[in-house]
């Protein structure tokens, strides 16, 4: 048995809000308590000064630290997860970009089974069923109208472990493939999309609750044609996803979302690929090449965004400390409602005895120091 860890004198951000000079007790893989007490023979970490959060969870994630999980081996994507617990994410869904259908459902087994050892929360479907009007990076000859078949194919592909499939719900069989995802359990959201107002709803009354890194890939807000993104963020039953890296977003774009959203219907990704945590050069993206400069990911052909590098450790300081944002609102889009849109809000996203013992120690200027996962430290903030 791992001895029992006391975590005191930090700011504990709980569901309840946060708690000046508090205290978390990990007992083996789980949070024991957030209360006062605990066992004299514990081994006791003093955080003072620093802040205490609920480990982060990426609902939107390519890759990292050089390797890709949209194409890479299953060593690849242990590297990429690697990388990105070392800055805060102990939970990351593994994303897929458009690519032939059968080297899709092959791949989907692949990440499967790093799902099944719990390396990775499940997989993301992004593409092939979205519009080519607004396909981003992704490669044009391969994409295709979100035939229900073919979207079954790929569900059935990740034997079970499908979380989310992004769509053009406007092509034909848009609609369809909606109530087929919901149907299984499995995220239906709105991206990469051409869709109208109208449209947009007619896929959240389908099924519909998320939005594809909302503002990109999709129609701007215009007054006569307000487009998906008035739709998804008014409509109460969706949660937006926002990447926070000061490129995709405009600060007040961000904010935007966030007033008329809500705190709890905003989800932090960080729609990642493999320079995340790695540095700047030529890179693939599925197939697609991509020059990183700067830290910004950009398609070599057209020059097109092509994802990001960020980490949600700097999404995190960056909602703080330039988008003037709570801390426990943060916590929300970051931890808790990424979990609860995964169905795993009962063991992460949040420190509260029984869970997951996943959470991230952040200093006073809301700098990562340490992560834990499942109880052990990741990063321990005692050697930093």
């Amino acid at each position: 048995m791992a001895p029992t860890k006391v975590l005191t004198g930090a700011r504990v951000v709980l569901p309840t809000g946060t708690v000046d000079d508090g205290r978390v007790t990990v007992e083996g893989t789980r949070i024991a308590d957030t209360a006062p007490g605990g066992s004299g023979t514990a081994e006791t970490v003093d955080l003072g000064g620093h802040w205490v959060v609920p480990g982060f969870v990426d609902l939107h994630n390519h890759g990292g630290g050089g390797a890709s999980f949209a194409g890479g081996t299953a060593e690849d994507v242990l590297k990429g997860v690697h990388t990105h617990r070392t800055h805060g994410t102990t939970t990351v869904v593994a994303s897929a970009v458009t690519g032939d259908l059968d080297f899709l459902a092959r791949h989907a087994g692949m990440l499967a089974e790093l799902a099944q050892q719990g390396e990775i929360a499940g997989i993301h479907f992004e593409g092939p069923f979205i519009s080519p009007c607004r396909k981003g990076a992704h490669d044009e000859g391969l994409l295709r109208d979100p035939e229900p078949a073919e979207v079954r194919k790929l569900v059935d592909a990740a034997h079970g472990h499908a979380r989310m499939m992004t769509l053009a719900t406007e092509l034909p069989g848009g609609l369809d493939s909606v109530r087929l995802l919901a149907e299984h359990g499995v995220i239906a959201a709105v991206g990469h999309t051409d869709a109208t107002y109208e449209q947009t709803l007619q896929a959240v009354d389908a099924g519909a609750t998320v939005a594809t890194h909302l503002f990109n890939a999709m129609p701007p807000l215009g007054h006569r044609a307000p487009g998906p993104i008035t739709a998804l963020l008014e409509d109460e039953r969706v949660t937006v996803e926002l990447i926070n890296d000061g490129t995709h977003l405009h600060p007040a774009a961000l904010r935007l979302a966030f007033h008329h959203a809500g705190a709890d219907r905003v989800a932090f990704i960080t729609d990642a690929m493999d320079a995340a945590g790695f540095g700047d050069g030529r890179y693939m993206l599925g197939p697609m090449e991509v020059e990183v400069a700067d830290g910004v990911a950009r398609l070599v052909e057209g020059g097109s965004i092509a994802g990001s590098t960020l980490t949600l450790d700097r999404a995190f300081k960056r909602a703080v400390t330039v988008d003037g944002l709570p801390v426990e609102d943060v916590v929300r889009a970051i931890s808790a409602n990424p979990a609860r849109l995964l169905g795993l809000d009962d063991r992460i996203g949040s420190l509260e005895p029984g869970k997951d013992a996943d959470l991230v120690v952040l200093d006073e200027g809301f700098d990562l120091v340490g992560v834990m996962r499942r109880g052990e430290w990741v990063i321990d903030p005692r050697l930093g």
